[in-house]
């Protein structure tokens, strides 16, 4: 699909970096930067409608963050009950649908039950999609779905560990974005990511706005893929 001339990826998915170093720089407290991130979350995938893009996976919460100060996820668990359920219906006006990958059954109760009523409640044929990759590490993904393999008893070639990961139902992602100047993928959609386009940008995610996402865009439409071969 194009748009203006450009190839527009199917699925994008991005990892948000940089919101506690954001709110370090302006002596705030870390809740802050992860505020001001999820208002540009919802830009960026307004943005992400806007040009076409099928799926958008943002990785949200990560199983390591889980290790994180009992006051910071605090703030990010108020975060999600005080501003998803007015997004959620923003995304459904706009026929897109909230999709999750991740084990949200280590989240609080309330929380858990507001991203459920999120999945549920979706429009039944969405035109767009955002994932939220919500206490997911890809390294247990893969275990869990050799252990599913295991008790099914029986050998798996490639494409049935496809079917048994979180993303069973989605595309591959096309490219992945990383704000904040790291250059690893830490721990995500590493199966998946076999041949997604990658590109890394210093800006911190709560900088991170529309035309720094177009950027991405251009520079994999810029890309020639061939998956392995000539």
């Amino acid at each position: 699909m194009k748009a203006d001339g450009l190839k527009i990826p199917r699925h994008v998915a991005v990892i948000m970096d940089g919101n506690g170093r954001w709110a370090k720089k302006r002596l705030l407290p870390r809740t802050a930067g992860h505020s001001r991130g999820m208002n540009v979350m919802i830009d960026m995938a307004k943005k992400a409608r806007e040009l076409g893009i099928k799926y958008l996976t943002v990785y949200a919460l990560s199983t390591e963050n889980l290790a994180r100060p009992r006051e910071e996820l605090e703030g990010l668990y108020d975060l999600v009950r005080r501003y998803f359920a007015k997004n959620v219906k923003d995304l459904y006006a706009e026929n897109a649908a909230v999709r999750v990958i991740g084990d949200i059954t280590a989240l609080p109760e309330d929380v858990q039950a507001l991203i459920e009523d999120g999945v549920k409640n979706s429009p039944a044929n969405p035109d767009f999609f955002v994932i939220l990759a919500l206490n997911y590490g890809a390294r247990a993904e893969i275990t869990r779905a050799v252990n599913q393999a295991i008790s099914a008893g029986q050998p798996v070639k490639e494409g049935d560990v496809s079917s048994l990961l979180y993303t069973k139902d989605f595309p591959d992602p096309d490219l992945i974005i990383r704000t904040g100047g790291e250059l690893r993928l830490s721990n995500f959609l590493l199966w998946q990511a076999a041949y997604a386009e990658l590109y890394f940008t210093d800006v911190l995610f709560p900088d991170f706005g529309g035309r720094d996402f177009e950027k991405a865009i251009k520079s994999y439409s810029s890309r020639n893929r061939r998956f392995g071969k000539i």
